[in-house]
């Protein structure tokens, strides 16, 4: 389906709004109309359900590579129909001087960004520049009545998942045996502990994702000393699954967590590596050394909504529930265009299975967005950079191009502003071009917390 975007003040939020939308008039030139649509997509009132999808690192260029390959250039992946869409800026702040930005920022800063509505800088966890802990929107939502989940492949302790349930200084201290860097937050020195020590005293009612290997650290100070994570999340009523058929038969009357690999989650496709001089036109293949055992995200999320929603179901409040395609970004790191494809389009799964409960539930409010750009571009062949060329959808060459950085080190993040797209109540409020902090205050205006 072709789209076409208006420019314009079809509300009074932002000089600039782009409007994308998936069910529009045919007018009388053969080219869509999407006025009537538009009108009907922006609606204020309450969320009874708040469901945010991040894909790690998945600037424009990233969902173009994804959409090329996998639909072609003309086609559109799942979360290019959401009704209303727009874009944030992602920028940081630097620890010592606050007022001046830090322009490139990594998944800590940016997360605590729409998770608590304040800036912070690069490596912080849901604490503010002078170190402050601030209450996220998971913390706040569980204060309120509502149910919670945290959903993501790569580890539970990483930076975006993190910023939901823990406050620590630096994103390093994902267990109590990696507190280096965060002593004043050590509970051998009074404080809440690491990450995952955070994590599993949130209540959050459902986590999904890898770090098991942080789960099975000791707890070196309190009331669970001498047991590890994962026991001390036993003891305090979770159940522990660690396959996908634990998944599938977990109890949803009591919270879970699951923990499917000691890392991050594995990919879900393999293909070419970039060099130099380019590489051979390839198509991608699937990772047949990903484990039967571990459940795919759309797996993950879906298993989260069905649970969340069964605990919700004679409640006046309903839940949140962030979902996180982690590598995406993780893939552009390494300059691995099908890891990084595949990731995308696993995530774009997930993005399906979530407009489709949204269908039945049009009171949920549905936020699909990214963290930060990446360095991944479609060039032209041939260039400079490390490049690798796939076959597409359309039976096209598409090059890929990496270039800020030597193949052997890790790609870098940029600074470009990322797409923001939504649909439900309060979804009118990612029009134009706004913040990433602004994010946490349209999921509080949807469900009333502040």
């Amino acid at each position: 389906m072709n789209l076409r975007f208006r420019r314009g003040g079809a509300v009074a939020l932002a000089a600039t709004a782009i409007v994308a939308l998936p069910a529009v008039a045919v007018a009388a030139d053969g080219h869509h109309d999407n006025t009537s649509a538009a009108r009907q997509a922006i609606k204020g009132g309450k969320a009874r359900n708040v469901i945010l999808l991040i894909g790690d690192g998945m600037g424009d260029s990233e969902i173009t590579i994804a959409r090329n390959y996998q639909v072609g250039a003309n086609g559109r992946l799942a979360m290019d129909k959401l009704p209303l869409t727009g874009a944030y800026t992602t920028y940081a702040v630097q620890k010592d001087a606050p007022a001046k930005p830090d322009y490139v920022t990594d998944s800590a800063a940016s997360g605590t960004g729409w998770a608590t509505g304040h800036k912070t800088y690069n490596g912080a966890i849901s604490v503010l520049p002078n170190e402050k802990p601030v209450p996220t929107i998971l913390e706040l939502a569980k204060q309120a009545g509502f149910r919670t989940g945290n959903v993501t492949t790569a580890e539970l302790q990483d930076a975006t998942p993190a910023v939901l349930g823990s406050h620590v200084v630096s994103r390093n201290c994902k267990g109590p045996a990696s507190m280096g860097d965060c002593a004043v937050n050590d509970k051998v020195n009074g404080g809440r502990g690491s990450i995952a020590e955070q994590m599993v005293t949130s209540g959050t009612d459902v986590m999904l994702g890898g770090g098991k290997q942080y789960f099975d650290q000791t707890v070196k100070a309190g009331k669970y000393k001498g047991l590890t994570v994962l026991q001390q999340a036993q003891v305090s009523d979770y159940q522990i699954i660690t396959d996908a058929a634990g998944l599938s038969s977990a109890n949803a009357k009591k919270p879970i967590l699951g923990t499917f690999a000691p890392g991050n989650m594995d990919l879900e496709w393999v293909g070419p590596t970039p060099t130099r001089t380019g590489t051979a036109p390839a198509k991608c293949a699937v990772n047949t050394a990903r484990p039967a055992a571990q459940p795919h995200l759309a797996d993950m999320a879906d298993k989260a909504i069905k649970v969340l929603d069964k605990q919700t179901r004679y409640s006046r409040k309903g839940f949140f529930l962030q979902i996180e395609g982690a590598s995406i970004d993780k893939q552009d790191h390494a300059a691995n265009p099908c890891g990084q494809i595949g990731e995308t389009v696993a995530f774009d799964a997930a993005v399906k299975r979530v407009l489709q409960y949204q269908k039945s539930h049009p009171d949920t409010l549905v936020v699909v967005t990214a963290d930060h750009g990446h360095t991944s571009q479609i060039v032209e062949s041939p260039t400079m950079g490390y490049t690798a060329t796939l076959i597409t959808a359309d039976d096209a060459d598409m090059t890929i191009s990496y270039a800020t950085a030597d193949i052997s080190a890790s790609q870098q993040h940029t600074g470009t502003q990322v797409r923001i797209a939504a649909g439900g109540p309060q979804a009118a409020n990612v029009l134009g071009v706004t913040n990433q902090t602004d994010l946490f205050f349209t999921m509080g205006r949807a469900t009333g917390v502040k």
